[in-house]
């Protein structure tokens, strides 16, 4: 095997992508590391406030990317923003759903519309936008990459965390699920599980000395995530170099389901 064959397991010019939840912690690392990979972004979310500034940093930079605003819970939505990647790119080649949602709370005490939310966010919005690209990959007849973002939560339990434990234990399972049934159509579905990764959300737990240094006791790395530590791993899953895993929950964790 040449070098040159090596770098073209890792190659994705050309290809398109659908990032749901694009501007988010882990959404705009994807979408603009994806599009410096050569990828056609199509960046999808609820505001096109914040849509906009992604794809103008995205085409600054020498990527080529394009929005369409719509919540991730909305089968209409869904559909539009769908229809839309198609006609603007003519195909989607990739998927990863990076939208999601946390609130933490006791059983007792939280509200059953939040637990809703976090249910429709997590596990809802993952389903409608497999289902309507899934359609379009198999139309394609090409196969394609569907990369789902689940979590550590989804293995392990924590207290107050009744609705988003759940929730990402259901996005670990539709990727198999989806991996058995897709596989015949050379759709590879896997999911990436991540600890804690430094994002808007989770801000407080870099804050929180005490927190942070007790959580540190569960990494044998010893840090918690950033970002940019989740790229790797999506454009792995987004290459030929994974065409022959599917239905894997990669753990993106610094070793913290180690032991």
């Amino acid at each position: 095997m040449k070098k040159k064959d090596i770098q073209s397991l890792f190659d994705l010019t050309g290809k398109v992508a659908l990032i749901t939840g694009a501007t988010g912690g882990f959404g705009r690392v994807v979408s603009m590391g994806l599009a410096m990979a050569g990828v056609k972004v199509m960046a999808t979310g609820r505001s096109e406030e914040t849509l906009e500034p992604l794809v103008e940093e995205i085409e600054k930079a020498g990527g080529i990317s394009a929005f369409s605003a719509g919540s991730p819970i909305d089968h209409e939505d869904v559909k539009r923003v769908v229809k839309d990647t198609v006609a603007k790119f003519s195909g989607i080649d990739i998927l990863v759903t990076a939208a999601g949602v946390n609130k933490p709370g006791s059983i007792i005490e939280q509200p059953l519309r939040e637990w809703e939310m976090i249910i429709d966010a997590n596990v809802k919005g993952t389903w409608l936008y497999c289902k309507e690209v899934g359609k379009v990959m198999i139309d394609q007849g090409r196969g394609g990459k569907v990369i789902l973002v689940s979590s550590t939560r989804g293995m392990l339990g924590m207290a107050n965390y009744t609705a988003y434990s759940p929730s990402k234990g259901a996005v670990s399972l539709m990727a198999k699920s989806l991996a058995c049934e897709w596989g015949s159509h050379r759709i590879n579905v896997n999911a990436i599980a991540p600890t804690v990764f430094r994002t808007a959300l989770t801000q407080w737990m870099f804050d929180d000395d005490a927190f942070y240094k007790n959580f540190l006791r569960r990494i044998p790395i010893g840090r918690l995530g950033e970002p940019e530590d989740f790229l790797g791993t999506v454009i792995f899953l987004s290459s030929k170099a994974s065409d022959f895993m599917t239905g894997a929950i990669l753990y993106v964790d610094g070793g913290y389901t180690a032991g």
